[in-house]
């Protein structure tokens, strides 16, 4: 599967900080400190219904943390999944009358277009669940034939107890993961199970669905965890520094999938750290298909909304923060981007030095875009106030929201 095209990351002068950022598993900021290459992985969308603003939202803070690690001169090696068979999928398809493989591949495309309409930054592995499943089989068996899974009815669940680590990433206590297990897709009512915890790695083929062969577990199809474990081992390998998505993705996902690869490999941790984005709501609730109260990044473009203004109206709220997409968020977002674009017209303005370095340390302090934000709103006040000698300024100014906010002015 291919990703989208990227836009060009211009180089600023001197060198950006290295990022502290909140730690789901700790449940504190963090200074990250990757080698030459930092590693990344976020997991990605199941393609029946995108590209709305929570999805935009979350790899928008994402994009934030490449840039941050491409101004301190590392390489990034960023991956992220598709999740193109899963039960939504399934359910959206017949519930509409189209084919699963043909819904899936046109959302999918439809998300790549939205992407690089926000000039977020492509991944360089872009990797969908059915072409994985040559890399999942062997994992499932190799974590049934350890003991670390067993059968049930034709199906393999994961043994939560095979990990001594279990739970440390969402810190949550036994009775909250039942009720979210529950609500996220689990199954904790089923009966036989050892652990109503305890998630499916492979579920036998059923009748009208689709199905692959799985070697010894037979025909059928993967889990949603064991999915983005095989992807990541492949290529990110463990202890990798961030594992990425929605707040709502800290559990089951992000717990199971960290036990999972802990028993596989023996080692620990899977990411050095866990970073969760916060919901966008709509109407005084999160936005979500099951609600079906979703604003669609392709739906402001086609209204005519420029793509810069709808990426400020993202980086207005802190990526931890749960906040509501409203007209008022978006017509601020357009009014300040003609601000700053009349700003960086000019010929000459107020030195630009200061102001770079107030962006780098406000992203580098947990991505705090809107602090980044204020400060070039101050530039361009006093731009519009005294003007400045500086005929660079402009120049630089314009560099720099593009280099490390992604706006293009």
């Amino acid at each position: 599967m291919h990703a989208w095209p990227a836009s060009e990351v211009p180089a600023l002068p001197g060198k950006g900080r290295d990022l502290r950022i909140h730690d789901t598993a700790t449940g504190g900021l963090v200074t990250l400190d990757p080698g030459p290459v930092a590693r990344i992985y976020v997991c990605g969308i199941t393609p029946y219904d995108a590209t709305h603003m929570g999805h935009a939202a979350t790899y928008n803070a994402f994009d934030l943390v490449q840039r941050v690690w491409l101004d301190t001169k590392r390489q990034v090696h960023y991956v992220q999944n598709v999740t193109d068979v899963d039960d939504p999928l399934l359910e959206r398809a017949n519930r509409d009358g189209k084919d699963w493989v043909e819904l899936a591949e046109g959302e999918t495309a439809l998300f790549r277009e939205d992407m690089t309409a926000l000039r977020l930054l492509p991944p360089k592995h872009y990797i969908g669940a059915v072409e994985a499943i040559p890399g999942i089989v062997p994992l499932v068996e190799r974590l049934r034939d350890m003991g670390a899974a067993y059968e049930l009815e034709g199906d393999i669940y994961f043994s939560v107890e095979s990990d001594a680590h279990f739970g440390e990433v969402s810190g949550l206590d036994s009775a909250a993961m039942k009720l979210l297990s529950a609500e996220r897709g689990g199954d904790p009512e089923r009966v036989g199970k050892k652990n109503p915890l305890d998630p499916m790695l492979w579920m036998a083929a059923r009748d009208g669905e689709p199905s692959w062969d799985g070697g010894s577990l037979g025909r059928g199809r993967p889990g949603w965890h064991i999915e983005c474990v095989a992807i990541a081992l492949d290529h990110l390998g463990m202890g990798f520094d961030v594992q990425g998505g929605g707040s709502d993705l800290a559990f089951p996902h992000h717990e199971m999938g960290a036990s999972h690869a802990q028993a596989l490999t023996g080692e620990y941790p899977f990411a050095k750290a866990y970073v969760h984005a916060g919901m966008v709501g709509l109407d005084g609730a999160k936005m979500s298909k099951s609600k079906g109260n979703l604003v669609f990044v392709s739906q402001l473009r086609r209204d005519g909304v420029d793509p810069a203004a709808i990426r400020l109206a993202l980086l207005a709220h802190h990526y931890r923060a749960d906040w509501e997409w409203t007209d008022a968020v978006l017509a601020e977002a357009v009014e300040r981007l003609g601000r700053w674009r009349a700003a960086v017209s000019r010929p000459d303005g107020p030195s630009a030095e200061a102001l770079v370095e107030e962006i780098r340390e406000a992203l580098a302090n947990d991505l705090d875009a809107p602090a980044a934000l204020a400060a070039v709103d101050r530039w361009a006040a006093r731009q519009g106030a005294d003007g400045g000698a500086d005929e660079g300024a402009p120049g630089v100014v314009s560099r720099a929201v593009d280099a490390l906010l992604g706006v293009a002015l």
